[in-house]
């Protein structure tokens, strides 16, 4: 079975080019009419925002910093991000030439909402970021967990492809509390330990895990993932692998348990698990 592991898209460009300075703001104008009007066999893009921890992250880039740690340097946490130095910029700020003749596809990326800028002399910095979602609260397991539930039994109520696989709906998945607890055991293992992987430090394999929780079942799976911040973006990473998929469509399953923890170490990245059952001599 595939594991999900969160990708982080990180890029880093310089563009020297001889142009005087400029005011922040001109320049978020000017890219945003690069967004508004698209590159060339392109789409549109909306504006994107002033954010001023990304205008924070591009003064440390200024000082030299590297794009990651100028990130967490500012407490900003984004899904990916993406950096530009653009030199000898004019008065009026016009920067559009340059954004669509150097960095158009970059700049025009839709998952982009939020922009930062920063000067030093004609020298001006610009970071465009996708933010990142804050990580479930600990507080709300409960509510997270339905969550997740409400959006799985979503996705069984319709037949659905998985891969090349056409699976048939299925009955909807009630929660288990025996299951939730290996989930949450086996979560809160991987968030500590920095891993992810369906065997676990001792060895063990998913179906052990859950005779050990207590549960008798006749059939069990696993899914687990790490990075997804919210029940939404957890589900719909799910639905787009065939395993995982698979393993929610399957009506051999009729009860589920979710665990998940935040990393101690990355406060933005969650790990996941999820638990299917089948009691034995059901």
């Amino acid at each position: 079975m595939t594991d999900l592991i969160r990708r982080r898209q990180w890029a880093a460009l310089t563009v020297a080019l001889l142009l005087p300075w400029c005011a922040r703001a001109d320049v978020v104008d000017s890219i945003n009419a690069v967004r508004a009007a698209g590159c060339p066999g392109g789409t549109r893009a909306a504006p994107l925002r002033r954010n001023p921890q990304l205008d924070e992250v591009a003064h440390r880039l200024a000082g030299g910093a590297s794009l990651h740690n100028a990130q967490q340097q500012a407490g900003y946490h984004a899904a990916s991000a993406y950096s530009v130095t653009i030199g000898d910029v004019p008065e009026s700020g016009d920067v559009r030439h340059v954004t669509e003749t150097q960095f158009c596809a970059q700049s025009t990326k839709p998952a982009f909402r939020e922009i930062g800028v920063w000067r030093i002399g004609t020298d001006v910095w610009v970071i465009f970021a996708e933010p990142s979602a804050p990580p479930p609260d600990p507080q709300d397991r409960s509510a997270v967990a339905a969550r997740v539930l409400e959006l799985v039994n979503a996705a069984r109520s319709s037949p659905r492809r998985c891969g090349r696989a056409l699976l048939p709906a299925a009955a909807p998945l009630t929660r288990n509390a025996t299951l939730e607890r290996a989930a949450q055991d086996y979560a809160h293992d991987m968030a500590t330990f920095a891993y992810m992987s369906h065997t676990g430090r001792d060895g063990s394999a998913p179906h052990e895990r859950i005779t050990r929780s207590g549960y008798r079942w006749s059939d069990t799976a696993e899914n687990l993932a790490s990075g997804p911040p919210t029940p939404e973006a957890l589900v719909l990473a799910w639905l787009g692998s065939p395993e995982h998929c698979a393993n929610m469509m399957d009506p051999t399953y009729t009860q589920a348990g979710l665990g998940f923890e935040v990393s101690p170490r990355q406060d933005d990245i969650t790990f996941w698990a999820l638990e299917f059952g089948h009691p034995a001599g059901k």
